[in-house]
């Protein structure tokens, strides 16, 4: 029996704002198949998801979202201009889009941290009632979603304060609770600790039992079991189609690309990472919000040229911790918490300290403004500013432009940030954190989005610069493999505990 097609596109063609992102495309989805979308960076995975979903149009050839005239056929339908095809498909992509109580405008970056204006956003109950969809399957009710992704504990909390990987789960539970025929997940494993991704690949199974097609974008490496069907993209072209098996067998012919670090030696020679003996003194530190307890009696000291991994499970408090170095979180001035061997409130500027401390994360990713050039973003992080609110300096330009050379960048300079690809703008943002030679450099899951070339390339880059200076460095990722060699000390958070100080 001849399956039908949930949708098809046949020698497509799609762009965005003048840009052919694929041309001849043919894409066909069929009932029962789960689809893997995977291919490096910047080969239009979420382009041929936003494309999926309708949010950027097929201008060529033929497309038919056939999983609509099937619902068309098995539910009761009045057309009208309010509903399409689109109503049934969910996109979680790689940024939240939540807004405030008056749905007037979306947040901003370090508001999580003030508990006044976190009071402005919904919680993550509120968000799922006004989600909720009274049309299509109804076997994802609230009750079940609440359940089935842990967020019991979550319910009253406001959705600006949730932790990366708490901000997935919800997001997921509010596009089912959406009731969609087709579910489109962009890098669903993203953010998520080691027992989520392992909770994901039973989730997965179960959305496709209810009766929701499935097609997500993916490494390589982490295709799930429930997937029939993988496509490899390449430079905008569908490289390859393969059933699940016999891409796992091809898998790890995968080229690794061989990098030279010669860039990055000429852009270390254009300046020096200061240092200090003393880089961080935190003291029974710890945060509250009303009578949450986020983080309790944490002890942890950095010296010169220390090199620490900061993990724990989503929602530990990791994030946290990290704002009360950086400065962003308010509570810091009510801790004994000394940097560069300064204690906090003591007469410095928040810009000095900020002058001293690279920074890249999940947050800064979500809320940097899309409308600022990838140079500009880089020179940004030398005034430590979110966007660059000054002409270019040319006193800069060969720091900036040495830097995007040796994270092989370089080509798109003078993009906006919103039109490079999700990994080119996470590379830009650990450019950005890099620009000053900052005495101590932090990083918050800076992988995310990145393929496995990108990857490696990240990692030797950070042991290279471990290893011609005496920067300290700290490094957040759920991924052990992610992890530099030339880190070597370790603090693990459980609960907003310390359970290792690896000193």
């Amino acid at each position: 029996m001849t399956k039908s097609n949930i949708f098809t596109i046949a020698n497509g063609r799609i762009q965005y704002q003048g840009k052919l992102l694929f041309e001849n495309l043919d894409f066909t989805i069929k009932a029962g198949e789960t689809w893997a979308i995977t291919g490096a960076g910047g080969a239009g995975k979420t382009s041929l998801l936003k494309a999926l979903a309708g949010q950027l149009p097929i201008t060529g050839g033929k497309w038919e979202p056939g999983f609509y005239s099937q619902y068309q056929a098995t539910h009761s339908y009045q057309p009208s201009p309010l509903f399409s095809w689109r109503n049934l498909v969910a996109l979680i992509g790689t940024r939240h889009h939540f807004t405030n109580l008056s749905n007037t405008s979306n947040f901003y970056y370090q508001q999580r941290y003030n508990s006044s204006d976190a009071e402005d956003a919904p919680t993550v109950a509120d968000y799922l009632e006004q989600e909720r969809r009274n049309h299509g399957n109804a076997y994802w009710t609230k009750e079940k979603l609440i359940q089935r992704f842990e967020l019991q504990q979550l319910l009253h909390k406001q959705v600006i304060l949730l932790s990366n990987g708490e901000t997935r789960r919800l997001l997921t539970a509010a596009a089912l609770i959406r009731q969609p025929a087709l579910l489109l997940l962009d890098n669903p494993l993203s953010g998520l600790d080691q027992a989520a991704r392992a909770a994901f690949e039973n989730v997965l199974e179960e959305i496709i039992a209810s009766g929701i097609h499935v097609v997500l974008s993916i490494s390589p490496k982490e295709v799930p079991k429930a997937v029939t069907h993988v496509a490899l993209l390449e430079n905008g072209k569908i490289k390859a189609t393969k059933s699940r098996e016999a891409f796992l067998h091809s898998v790890n012919n995968i080229p690794v690309h061989q990098h030279s670090f010669s860039k990055l030696d000429a852009w270390l020679s254009l300046g020096t990472f200061p240092a200090t003996d003393e880089v961080l003194d935190l003291r029974n530190g710890h945060v509250k919000y009303g009578s949450k307890l986020i983080l309790d009696n944490i002890n942890w000291k950095i010296k010169k040229g220390e090199r620490w991994s900061l993990t724990g499970h989503n929602g530990a408090g990791k994030s946290t911790l990290l704002s009360l170095i950086t400065g962003d979180n308010p509570q810091a001035y009510a801790n004994e918490l000394y940097l560069f061997g300064k204690k906090r409130g003591s007469g410095e500027s928040i810009w000095e300290l900020k002058q001293k401390i690279g920074y890249a994360s999940p947050e800064l990713f979500q809320y940097f403004p899309q409308n600022t050039t990838v140079a500009e973003v880089v020179e940004s992080g030398i005034y430590d500013t979110i966007g660059l609110y000054r002409a270019p300096s040319a006193e800069n330009a060969a720091r900036v432009k040495g830097l995007l050379d040796a994270l092989e960048i370089d080509q798109y300079a003078t993009c906006l940030l919103r039109n490079v690809s999700t990994s080119t703008q996470r590379i830009c943002l650990v450019a950005r954190a890099l620009v000053k030679f900052p005495p101590l450099l932090i990083l918050d899951e800076p992988c995310q989005g990145l393929d496995t070339n990108q990857i490696e390339h990240f990692r030797d880059l950070i042991d290279r610069i471990c290893e011609r200076t005496s920067i300290s460095l700290i490094y957040v990722s759920h991924y052990p493999e992610e992890i530099p060699a030339a880190v070597t000390r370790h603090l693990v958070l459980e609960k907003g505990r310390l359970t290792l100080n690896n000193t």
